[in-house]
């Protein structure tokens, strides 16, 4: 029963007497709406000594001993995801020092960053065999946060990183080393 200030009022019976519960309605349907105005970025990260892109048979960009970065993006209006998407990528501790342990990070053996965009990463399989893209984002939110991302990258790790082209037809030849490949979420920020 609706009560005083919108609350639901029940009373249940439990052991040993009763119990009363309130819930709070909402008092609009716009309440229900969950927020779709937050970024998620994925990345698929991998540790490279040779990447290369490729478009319409012209190699547009080219590095050796570094990172080739596969990167999604989702609707959003903030750069938040941007920002500590870039540093992660850039101080991730993935390279081997001189013991063999994975402790150096891309910046710290003055590494490249090849930076791919790829849609795909928001693939859903939930239904049937043809995946869905519904997730990714257009074209007119996605390339900004694209663009946002390399300078951002460049500027984080001290020097221009090689790209692909947004949307284009791209073939990507890489040799990863290791193999070591990590995936990272910004809406799952571990």
């Amino acid at each position: 029963m609706l009560g005083k200030f919108g609350r639901f009022t029940k009373w249940r019976p439990l052991d040993p007497g009763y119990c009363r519960i309130s819930f709070k309605l909402p008092k609009r349907a716009e309440d229900f709406k969950p927020d779709h105005k937050k970024v998620f970025m994925r990345a698929v990260i991998q540790r490279v000594t040779k990447a290369s892109v490729t478009i319409d048979g012209i190699q547009k960009s080219a590095i050796r001993d570094g990172l080739l970065v596969l990167i999604g993006v989702e609707d959003a209006d903030s750069m938040d995801d941007v920002q500590w998407l870039s540093a992660k990528i850039v101080n991730l501790r993935i390279f081997n020092d001189e013991n063999g342990v994975m402790n150096r990070s891309v910046k710290d053996m003055n590494g490249e960053i090849l930076l791919i965009s790829q849609f795909t990463l928001h693939a859903s399989t939930k239904k049937g065999n043809r995946p869905s893209y519904i997730k990714a984002s257009k074209p007119d939110h996605a390339i900004p946060l694209y663009e946002s991302m390399i300078g951002r990258l460049e500027e984080d790790l001290g020097k221009e990183i090689g790209t692909g082209s947004f949307g284009a037809d791209m073939k990507v030849e890489l040799l990863n080393d290791g193999p070591v490949t990590i995936l990272i979420d910004t809406h799952n920020r571990e």
